[in-house]
């Protein structure tokens, strides 16, 4: 039978196959790497048994000193939230919407308690981002988070969206919001599947109260860094903007934008018109594909 992964806790998985209840599953080998999202199929068992994972629109990649690993599949939205306080972690926004460029999946950006005074610098910190096209949203989850909720629903109805955000911005406050007592119910289904163990994978798919069918939430555990090491060059090039809409006016086809003369992305920037903050972005992220991985 075919089903959607909806929970994965170490080499234990929950799928939803139409029926009332996820269904438990696991998979024949030890290390596995399907995630939440994937469509599989599934042999009924009890558990039951993880046959195949099905074509996937989309992944997502987490990286740390080691490995990059897939985490996420079938995305229709990334919602990537920052906040005047603590410090704005602005590249980790930048390497979000890198990632969820790269694999064709809408971005969001919430910028979080925005009642703060302190707001008024991070909206102008943000503006390059909406001046290349990108949907910001403006909430304060925690003191008005019906209203929040009624800004979120045209982007999230029969949609599976994923929240992503640095320590301290709001994501669990926003999450909570979305899915009274997710926070509760996390904790309740990870010491029923691991005895009570903690498990340093477990991820989960929601289907959002009060909106329409097809509309979830996936809820992830935090993590430091998007996996970027899979991308080509032309691909990193692509998921920016400002470097998208001058793709090929430079003066060799392959300029990688950091020396090259006749380089227009280069001069726009020298002109002011990308802003050097971005393409900072840009010139890390290519340094790190370009260095070796051992």
């Amino acid at each position: 039978m075919r089903a959607r992964i909806v929970g994965a806790f170490g080499r234990n998985y929950l799928a939803d196959d139409g029926s009332a209840v996820p269904v438990a599953c696991v998979t024949r080998a030890k290390r596995s790497d399907v995630v939440c999202g994937d469509q599989v199929l599934l042999q009924p068992g009890d558990p039951a048994l993880i046959l195949q994972v099905l074509p996937r629109r989309n992944v997502l990649w987490r990286e740390d000193a080691w490995r990059s690993k897939v985490f996420a599949a079938n995305l229709d939205l990334l919602m990537v939230v920052t906040a005047p306080e603590p410090a704005p972690n602005l590249d980790l926004v930048g390497r979000a919407l890198i990632a969820a460029r790269a694999e064709g999946i809408d971005t969001l950006v919430l910028l979080n308690k925005c009642e703060l005074a302190s707001a008024a610098a991070l909206r102008e910190r943000l503006r390059p981002l909406q001046a290349c096209g990108q949907a910001l949203l403006e909430l304060s989850a925690r003191e008005h988070p019906a209203q929040a909720l009624e800004r979120l629903r045209p982007w999230l109805s029969e949609r599976t969206c994923m929240l992503i955000g640095a320590s301290g911005v709001g994501k669990s406050t926003l999450a909570n919001a979305l899915v009274p007592g997710l926070q509760a119910q996390t904790q309740a289904l990870s010491e029923a599947l691991n005895a009570g163990r903690h498990t340093t994978t477990s991820t989960r798919l929601w289907s959002l109260p009060g909106f329409p069918e097809g509309s979830a939430l996936l809820d992830s555990p935090g993590f430091q860094a998007f996996g970027l090491h899979h991308l080509s060059l032309t691909q990193l090039q692509h998921a920016l903007p400002e470097l998208a809409l001058r793709m090929g006016q430079c003066r060799f086809q392959n300029c990688t934008h950091r020396q090259e003369p006749g380089c227009v992305v280069r001069e726009a920037v020298q002109a002011g018109q990308i802003d050097p903050e971005r393409y900072a972005l840009y010139l890390r992220v290519l340094d790190e594909l370009l260095a070796p991985r051992h």
